[in-house]
C-alpha cells in the first residue's frame, strides 16, 4: 500500500525548513549505510547527532502528530526521529530494502520499521530524476511529489531514488512502528475509518455509525501489537 498526504507543512515551514538545509553542514551519506547498501548509496545527509537535524526532526514531529491522515494511515506505536538527505550531481541510492529494525539515536530504544516515508522539500521542477521509485504489489511506483507532500509505503518494499541530474533534491525520511503489524490489517482498518468518516457526513444520526466503530476499535484491539 503506497499513499500520499499533501500539504504537510505550509508555505511558511518549509521556507523556514529550506533556509535551515540550505546552511546545514551535509556529510556523506554512505556513513549510514550498511555493507551492501554502501554498493548504491551516492547521497548526502545531515549526522544524527547535529543540532539541526534534531531540531527538524522535533518540529517534523510535532506536525505529524497533528495530521489525522498520518495516523489513521500507520497507527503508529513510534516514530523514528526524521532524517535528512540532499541529492545532487548525479547523486542516487540503487535498490534497497530498509532495515527491519532501527536504533532510536540516543536511546537503548529500537523500534521495527512497518511503513517508510518520504517528506519532500525540493518542488518537482527545481531538479531533473530524483524519483522514489517503488517495487509493490502493483509494479513500479514512481514518486516526485511536490515540497510538505508526504508519500507511505510498507519498509518490506524494494525501492530506490534514481540519479538526479540537474539541481538538488532535498527530503526527510523516516520509519513508524505501527500498532497494527500486517499491512493487509492496516489497509481494511484505514478503508473502515474512511467509511466511517464519510457515513458521519451523509448521515450523521444514523446508529449503525456506533456500530461500525465499535466494530473498527474492536478489530483494532484485536490486531494490536504492543
Amino acid at each position: 500500500m503506497m499513499l500520499t498526504i499533501p500539504d504537510v507543512l505550509t508555505a511558511e515551514q518549509l521556507q523556514q525548513c529550506r533556509e535551515a538545509l540550505d546552511r546545514a553542514d551535509w556529510q556523506d551519506g554512505r556513513s549510514t549505510a550498511g555493507h551492501l547498501a554502501v554498493r548504491t548509496k551516492a547521497n548526502q545527509q545531515l549526522a544524527q547527532d547535529d543540532p539541526l537535524a534534531q531540531q527538524l526532526a522535533d518540529f517534523i514531529l510535532a506536525q505529524l502528530g497533528r495530521c489525522p491522515r498520518f495516523m489513521a494511515v500507520t497507527l503508529p506505536l513510534k516514530v523514528l526521529p526524521p532524517s535528512f538527505n540532499r541529492y545532487t550531481d548525479g547523486g542516487t541510492y540503487g535498490n534497497h530494502i530498509d532495515n527491519a529494525v532501527f536504533s532510536v539515536p540516543g536511546t537503548p530504544h529500537r523500534i521495527r520499521a512497518d511503513v517508510s516515508a518520504t517528506l519532500f522539500f525540493s518542488e518537482p521542477d527545481e531538479y531533473d530524476g530524483g524519483e522514489l521509485v517503488v517495487q509493490d504489489s502493483f509494479g513500479c511506483q514512481r514518486v516526485k511529489l511536490p515540497a510538505g507532500h508526504l508519500v507511505l509505503y510498507s519498509s518490506g518494499n524494494l525501492h530506490r531514488v534514481e540519479p538526479v541530474t540537474r539541481g538538488k533534491r532535498l527530503a526527510a525520511f523516516f520509519w513508524t512502528q505501527s500498532l497494527v503489524r500486517e499491512e493487509s490489517q492496516r489497509s481494511l482498518l484505514l478503508e473502515l475509518d474512511e467509511t466511517i468518516q464519510a457515513l458521519t457526513l451523509q448521515v450523521p444520526e444514523s446508529p449503525e455509525l456506533i456500530r461500525l466503530t465499535g466494530v473498527y476499535h474492536n478489530l483494532l484491539r484485536h490486531w494490536t501489537n504492543t
